[in-house]
């Protein structure tokens, strides 16, 4: 009988072993997107128990309770973290073939040391254990960070933010993690939504001008860029729901912004101009300041109005979009390349009926000499199950090179989610040990170990230059 999770878990055949053991398991971690807090980061939190550490914020584990029955109160609402900690371990035992089942055993183990299957009946005796050791040494924000061999940490900000928090970070003694800002200025593209003026306002005052037309909000937009590369940026972050394309001259764009600053409504296709025109700004922007980007496509969010009027945005009633992606982005992209050249890119779709079209879109806009200079990103969200991880690497080595891929990122707001750097390099050790046993690739330990490791860590470190 096997044992679970043991030191074969998703280990399957030989070779894999051998990729994981001996060049997978202690490469360090560059995680360059995620939701970490910098403030808890620099403050070095510390966690007053399990629940704390686990289900604040983490809305993978909302969904499976909400599924499992489990009332809101125990959820997000006003019952004791031992309550919430006990409604998600009966909800455990139902994960078979979730990775959250994984996650959560992979977690306890290699940070507590509990070796216990999460259930009813063991949760009382792995809330002691765990509890006991966060109030302990060790456990602290930083701790965890440096425990889990992260180098690099690359958070989501929104061009209002201060930043202050990354400025303290840098003055830390004993603290080598580099955590830098991620350029985020969706709020700033999706001009129909009705945060848009509340958000301009602030703007407006972070900045120390009221923004009154269009050039005026771009140059101020470009000032917080600059801003946020002198506290060490490298990268920029956008949550494109749907991608848009529809070209216009800047004076059509200038009376749009205009409309919306007036409250009058907007066409679709006034939206989409000015959506397109502000990214290809954007987009040129972050070429000229040498960052990389990322899109982030096709997520459906707050589904649930009663719940978003609730509870707010990012708190699990969200779901995977089905728009398409390849022609807008292909056009987008292609725009921006003719008038001035796209930044190092990576694409993501939450859904994964996309990822032959972002495998085959990459290798459109590749070239100036730089390696994998457009990326396909790792499996996000609704699919970094092992599913999802192997259909997104098998479609990029299909149709691209798999060797350049920048690897795995949690995308967490949780400091324990490092394991899941773990669960993906034991898929991908596998799925390369498999292809050279199946004879499709030749045993080649030395060029098998370069590429577990470049896919691991190396190639990240080479594309940001962190």
């Amino acid at each position: 009988m096997k044992k679970f999770m043991g030191e074969k878990f998703l280990l399957l055949n030989a070779t894999g072993k051998d990729l994981y053991h001996n060049f997978a398991e202690n490469m360090p971690i560059i995680d360059y997107h995620c939701h970490l807090s910098p403030k808890e980061i620099y403050e070095n939190k510390e966690f007053k128990n399990i629940t704390e550490a686990w289900l604040y914020g983490d809305h993978y584990k909302w969904r499976v309770m909400r599924s499992n029955g489990v009332d809101e109160k125990f959820v997000t609402g006003d019952g004791s973290d031992y309550d919430k900690f006990i409604s998600f371990a009966k909800t455990t035992p139902k994960l078979i073939g979730n990775p959250l089942y994984h996650w959560v055993h992979l977690e306890l183990k290699r940070f507590f040391g509990v070796d216990e299957v999460l259930n009813e009946k063991t949760a009382p005796n792995i809330w002691e254990k765990v509890n006991k050791q966060l109030i302990g040494e060790g456990f602290t924000a930083r701790d965890l960070i440096v425990k889990s061999k992260v180098k690099a940490i690359c958070t989501t900000d929104d061009p209002v933010d201060t930043l202050e928090y990354h400025k303290k970070i840098k003055e830390l003694k004993n603290f080598d993690v580099k955590v830098l800002p991620t350029f985020r200025p969706d709020k700033g593209v999706e001009i129909a939504k009705e945060f848009f003026l509340p958000w301009l306002e602030k703007l407006s005052s972070v900045y120390g001008e009221t923004i009154i037309n269009y050039r005026q909000f771009l140059r101020v937009l470009e000032g917080r860029a600059n801003f946020f590369n002198e506290v060490g940026c490298r990268l920029s972050d956008h949550a494109l729901d749907t991608v848009p394309y529809a070209e216009a001259m800047l004076d059509e764009v200038e009376g749009i912004f205009t409309k919306a600053l007036e409250r009058v409504p907007l066409s679709f296709e006034e939206v989409e101009k000015y959506r397109t025109y502000t990214l290809k700004f954007l987009f040129g922007l972050y070429e000229k300041m040498g960052w990389s980007m990322q899109l982030h496509m096709n997520a459906m969010r707050n589904n649930n109005t009663i719940m978003f009027n609730k509870l707010g945005a990012d708190v699990g009633y969200d779901s995977i979009n089905d728009s398409s992606i390849a022609y807008p982005l292909s056009r987008l992209l292609d725009s921006v390349e003719r008038e001035g050249g796209l930044p190092q890119t990576i694409l993501y779709s939450l859904n994964p009926k996309d990822d032959d079209v972002i495998a085959a879109m990459i290798g459109n806009f590749q070239g100036s000499g730089i390696t994998g200079k457009i990326q396909f990103g790792a499996a996000w969200w609704f699919n970094d199950t092992k599913d999802g991880m192997l259909k997104q690497m098998k479609s990029l080595a299909n149709i691209g090179l798999l060797s350049n891929f920048l690897g795995m990122l949690t995308d967490s707001r949780s400091f324990l989610s490092y394991t899941r750097h773990e669960y993906f390099r034991r898929i991908l050790c596998n799925l390369l040990g498999e292809w050279v046993e199946n004879g499709e690739y030749p045993e080649d330990r030395e060029l098998l170990g370069d590429i577990v490791q470049g896919i691991c860590y190396n190639n990240a470190k080479e594309y940001f230059k962190l």
